[in-house]
């Protein structure tokens, strides 16, 4: 593909993009996976140019775009080389008209931004979230030994992580394909920590998903005592199964749960968890370097049935601890209605039966009864987490 190509191809797939986030439908990766698929022309070098270019748009524009033209004209206005490249030969883009107008610039939606901004968030450092993450993993303290780590690492704040190049190859490794290491955020391996697991434990992880964080917990207890890994995913959470086996996770119980009969099906456990982890569904506004195009499928209704789901299920957590457990509430969003303001109102619903206990995590910034985790001052996704302990 010539250079022009690449551009024109870039702008087909933001066309794709675009509409999928106004219809809700499949991500970014996605797509463009499937439009390669169909395009066998195109080399390897060509699938990087191009879904370098897509992705460089997407991050370029706050406001959802027009077309996926409007978008690579918006890039363009900051890189010089691009609109040559709109020059209307085989397979490129037509000329640029004079009339045409750019997306507009931003980190968000205007109306996100203000919410960001409403909860303490300078646009300035959000701009960060559109910058592209490094590659973490955490060292599986089961498997250690296993196999050499990869060459390039530095160590991380937290006590297992490790930190590579974003264009790494880890899953190519010894090490990864031994189950010695699992690519996992820094922040993300920081909220585990917050749980402060201990072997032999009971320990509930009621967001499980695909069971990244379930993991690590199954590492901090050292393969002792009880670990739940609930969702009602029956997809995601069927996974963690074979991720379990080749970490040598051997203590995890699955449970596909319900909704609405969540507590019937943890019976079991009622008043007797020693901790809880709460890895809430949420808006991702934490997770942009990753996922930039989720801030233009995100609306303030949306937003509000997150915030409305992440009460009910801090609800469902607090029948589970026993009098002296504790309580983990985590969202990997940057935004008060889903991180300090869900930890205040969990605390003022609950009178004297509950406190607040700081994490203590070597990173962070203090939010409400929590903290805080970002790519500008951490170096890492945007969380929040707060833990609670249950007096009585």
């Amino acid at each position: 593909m010539t250079p022009a190509a690449r551009v024109q191809a870039a702008i087909e797939i933001l066309d794709g993009i675009i509409a999928a986030a106004q219809a809700v439908g499949a991500p970014a990766d996605r797509l463009i996976a499937d439009w390669f698929r169909t395009r066998r022309f195109a080399g390897s070098k060509d699938r990087r140019a191009v879904r370098e270019l897509a992705y460089r748009a997407i991050r370029a524009c706050g406001e959802v775009p027009a077309s996926g033209r409007a978008a690579m004209l918006r890039l363009a206005i900051d890189d010089p080389e691009l609109p040559a490249l709109f020059d209307g030969s085989a397979h490129a883009p037509v000329p640029i008209g004079a009339d045409e107008t750019p997306a507009a610039a931003g980190v968000a939606p205007g109306w996100l931004e203000q919410r960001l901004e409403q909860s303490g968030v300078a646009l300035t450092d959000a701009a960060l979230l559109l910058d592209r993450a490094p590659l973490d993993v955490r060292v599986n303290t089961l498997r250690q030994g296993a196999a050499a780590m990869p060459e390039g690492g530095t160590r991380t704040v937290a006590a297992h992580g490790w930190r590579f190049p974003a264009d790494s190859r880890i899953e190519d490794s010894p090490a990864f394909r031994a189950g010695m290491i699992e690519v996992q955020d820094t922040g993300s391996q920081l909220t585990c920590e917050a749980v402060a697991a201990q072997p032999g434990e009971t320990v509930v992880d009621l967001c499980a998903g695909a069971g990244g964080k379930t993991l690590a917990l199954a590492a901090a207890m050292a393969n002792r005592g009880r670990l739940l890994a609930c969702d009602i995913d029956r997809a995601r959470l069927s996974r963690l199964p074979e991720r379990a086996t080749r970490a040598g996770a051997s203590l995890i119980e699955t449970l596909l749960l319900d909704p609405k009969r969540e507590l019937e099906a943890l019976a079991t456990v009622e008043g007797a968890a020693d901790a809880v982890l709460v890895d809430a569904p949420c808006s991702g506004t934490g997770t942009w370097r990753r996922n930039p195009e989720a801030r233009w499928r995100l609306t303030p209704a949306q937003l509000d049935r997150y915030a409305q789901m992440q009460a009910r299920l801090l609800d469902i957590a607090a029948r589970l601890v026993r009098p002296g457990g504790r309580l983990v509430f985590v969202t990997c969003s940057l935004l008060d209605a889903e991180g300090a303001g869900q930890a205040a109102a969990f605390l003022a619903n609950r009178g004297d039966s509950w406190r607040a206990d700081p994490p203590g995590l070597p990173a962070g910034e203090p939010r409400g009864h929590g903290l805080r985790l970002s790519p500008w001052h951490d170096g890492t996704d945007g969380f929040f987490v707060a833990r609670f302990v249950r007096l009585c």
